[in-house]
């Protein structure tokens, strides 16, 4: 299926040349003089390799057929991570060059979108938010401004992060799986 270079996101898998490519990152440049183009560094499927392409905004690619399904996260171990889709009960196992850097957000039981190319998976969507609770920080300083200034503190997971000076051990934030910062106290 052919589609405008600018309408590519994050996740999507474009066919170049009978490979399959997974987009990392899309970024459409608009110059005050010329044509827009559309930037993409994307990772070869097959083999990992990461290119980047540039098409001007109009240009034409041909968008791979892939099947974005809800799957929830079981498990980790030797082979991959443990993927099941809830409708029917199947089981799929993820390579861990296809998680990547998302491994440090997931969770027992969290519903993630992974994409299917002919029953393989190639590609991992997160949830934008996700919660955990601060297992160790420093103590907040008298006399320190909440607005300007962050402190590190590590959470449940091992992740590093950087948190407002009020937070404690033990309180419960929600992150941005995107980048991984923090948002704001969890709710519950």
């Amino acid at each position: 299926m052919k589609v405008a270079a600018s309408s590519l996101r994050k996740g999507a898998v474009v066919d170049m040349e009978g490979r399959l490519y997974v987009v990392l990152t899309a970024e459409n440049i608009h110059p005050g003089k010329g044509t827009p183009v559309t930037q993409l560094n994307m990772r070869r499927i097959s083999d990992g390799v990461k290119v980047s392409e540039r098409w001007r905004t109009t240009e034409q690619v041909e968008r791979a057929f892939v099947d974005d399904r809800d799957y929830n996260f079981l498990y980790n171990d030797g082979e991959g991570y443990h993927f099941m889709n809830p409708e029917n009960f199947d089981q799929v196992v993820v390579p861990e060059d296809v998680v990547g850097d998302n491994a440090s957000w997931l969770q027992d039981g969290m519903t993630c979108i992974l994409s299917l190319h002919e029953g393989v998976p190639i590609a991992m969507q997160l949830p934008s938010r996700v919660t955990f609770e601060i297992a160790e920080t420093e103590p907040a300083v008298k006399n320190q401004t909440a607005s300007s200034s962050y402190k590190p503190a590590i959470l449940t997971n091992g992740a590093r992060v950087m948190v407002p000076p009020y937070i404690a051990a033990g309180t419960r934030i929600v992150i941005l799986t995107e980048d991984g910062t923090y948002i704001e106290r969890a709710k519950d």
